[in-house]
């Protein structure tokens, strides 16, 4: 087995060294590049204290759901049929001061990176100005793109620590039969306005059975280095909709896309590639329950992951070590659930019931 702590740490590492190494020639760019290497050499520091002064494994990253409402309605979106996330406010959401002060909590912990998600998290720029206060973790914020204008490319420009991720599903056609009517041609809008104001900024890409070769294609990757996109996250589909489980990867599919992957950051150096959930199997099993990281919902409720909602700690009242030793987390990692088999993009998710029944035992 792999060791997970040191094989994350050296995969953070290296996606900094090689995302910020196409943009040495911006000065600010480059200097942040230093500090935010610098930074997550502390916080890998800091995981091996706590580890060996309390015995607690500290994982790199949090997830972290910071707003209830989005102004799209994506098909398949786990947010909205999960109640995380509508038209309006589904659910209490932490205070911007509340977050700001867990992310420095988590700052002193040795977290390095926290992957903002929503609903939409562009609507919430009350709650972005506090957390881009904390200078010392990145922030990539994955967003619809529709919103980004003069206002965020700004706010962009002043907190380089807040990272843009845009979404897509491949094509024209495909982003907007899923996103909607004109969403893929806004995106690219919002990328052209990324690239002209010379920031670092990537895209999510939701791969399925149907378009995973469209998607890892080399004349498709031309076309986003062409747009200025350094970053792409591949994240495997979840079949939340009835009918849809054909686009779910099973194991052969999993297998290609760890190949095609590896290609890809071989034959393109200038350009980072993240899969998730990746190298499960390399790991032995699922990353969530804070074995490789934890998901913190609106409310503050850590839960195992995005597509887990189970919760019986909450990180912003009880604290981020309460939520990494919360009896779920100790149950999910001790009884080897983890590992458990399933298909598509999300063990627990897969084993809903079964994570279930641990909560209320």
């Amino acid at each position: 087995m792999t060791d997970l702590a040191q094989f994350m740490t050296d995969n953070l590492r290296q996606l900094v060294q090689t995302g910020y190494r196409s943009v040495l020639s911006n000065p600010r760019e480059a200097r942040f590049a230093l500090q935010l290497q610098r930074t997550m050499a502390r916080g890998d520091r800091r995981r091996k204290q706590i580890l060996k002064k309390e015995g607690l494994a500290v994982p790199p990253f949090l997830i972290c759901s910071i707003a209830t409402t989005c102004n799209l309605a994506c098909k398949g979106c786990y947010a909205r049929s999960n109640g995380i996330a509508g038209d309006t406010p589904t659910k209490p959401s932490l205070s911007p001061e509340a977050w700001n002060a867990l992310f420095k909590e988590a700052v002193d912990m040795g977290f390095s990176v926290a992957l903002l998600a929503g609903g939409e998290p562009l609507t919430r720029r009350d709650l972005l100005e506090q957390i881009a206060d904390v200078k010392d973790m990145l922030f990539p914020v994955f967003t619809n793109g529709t919103l980004i204008g003069p206002q965020y490319i700004e706010f962009f420009k002043k907190h380089l620590n807040v990272l843009p991720v845009i979404s897509l599903e491949g094509d024209a056609m495909a982003t907007n039969a899923r996103r909607g009517k004109g969403v893929h041609e806004r995106a690219l809008l919002s990328m052209q306005m990324l690239q002209e104001a010379g920031l670092f900024f990537g895209t999510s890409i939701t791969v399925t059975t149907e378009n995973k070769e469209a998607v890892t294609a080399p004349e498709y990757i031309d076309r986003l280095h062409e747009l200025g996109c350094k970053l792409v996250f591949y994240v495997e589909y979840v079949p939340i909709d009835e009918g849809t489980e054909h686009l779910a990867f099973k194991d052969e599919d999993v297998q290609w896309m760890e190949r095609t992957v590896d290609a890809l950051r071989t034959t393109r150096q200038d350009m980072i590639f993240v899969s998730f959930p990746g190298d499960e199997k390399l790991l032995d099993g699922c990353m969530a329950a804070g074995r490789g990281f934890f998901h913190i919902g609106p409310d503050g409720a850590a839960e195992p992951c995005p597509f887990s909602p189970h919760s019986d700690t909450n990180a912003s009242r009880d604290g981020l070590r309460a939520a990494l030793r919360s009896p779920l987390f100790s149950k999910l990692r001790d009884a080897s659930a983890l590992a458990w088999e399933h298909t598509g993009g999300c063990t627990l998710y897969e084993h809903r019931d079964e994570v279930d029944e641990m909560l209320s035992a």
